[in-house]
């Protein structure tokens, strides 16, 4: 089951091949992948990411949402819910990206909220995580802007990650 959040201005819609050239414009944008592996992705690795996406829809029921403002409903970013490093055996995480143009119009916090909602309500998640490059102030301050509280720097997919926890109120 693939669940889509509503929101007051933008529609999380799961990532599915449909997405693919939005998709595409979003991960091939450097500045978008500065902090997220550090290269824009081809179109390629863009469609083995949603082939990714869609089997954990189907096996897990959650994990990437490509993100719509209402207004326009052009792709503008992606979001996820899915367990840190992808291991089945570590918490959840929640985390966002978006293109440069929609940035600090409050859409990953916005994004956010909705993914939290859906983690402890409807998954039950006892704490949700969040995690950046600790130079990705803009990431660190929606984190700070939800409500969570930093754990410091830890180290997630490969590298020192500058880390954030909320707990299920």
């Amino acid at each position: 089951m693939t669940t889509t959040l509503v929101t007051e201005r933008l529609r999380l819609e799961p990532c599915g091949m449909d997405h693919h050239d939005g998709l595409c414009v979003v991960n091939r944008d450097p500045e978008v992948m500065r902090y997220i592996g550090g290269r824009p992705q081809t179109a390629e690795e863009t469609r083995a990411w949603i082939g990714r996406a869609e089997t954990r829809w189907t096996d897990l029921g959650y994990s990437w949402w490509a993100i719509r403002p209402a207004a326009t409903g052009e792709i503008v970013g992606a979001c996820c819910l899915q367990h840190i490093e992808n291991d089945p055996v570590q918490e959840l995480e929640i985390g966002w990206r978006l293109l440069p143009a929609h940035w600090g119009r409050g859409y990953a916090t916005e994004a956010a909220r909705a993914m939290i909602g859906f983690g402890f309500q409807e998954l039950g998640a006892p704490r949700l995580f969040s995690i950046a490059d600790p130079r990705n102030t803009a990431s660190i301050r929606v984190m700070q802007r939800l409500g969570m509280r930093s754990l410091g720097l830890r180290r997630h997919y490969g590298t020192d990650a500058a880390t954030y926890v909320l707990d299920r109120p």
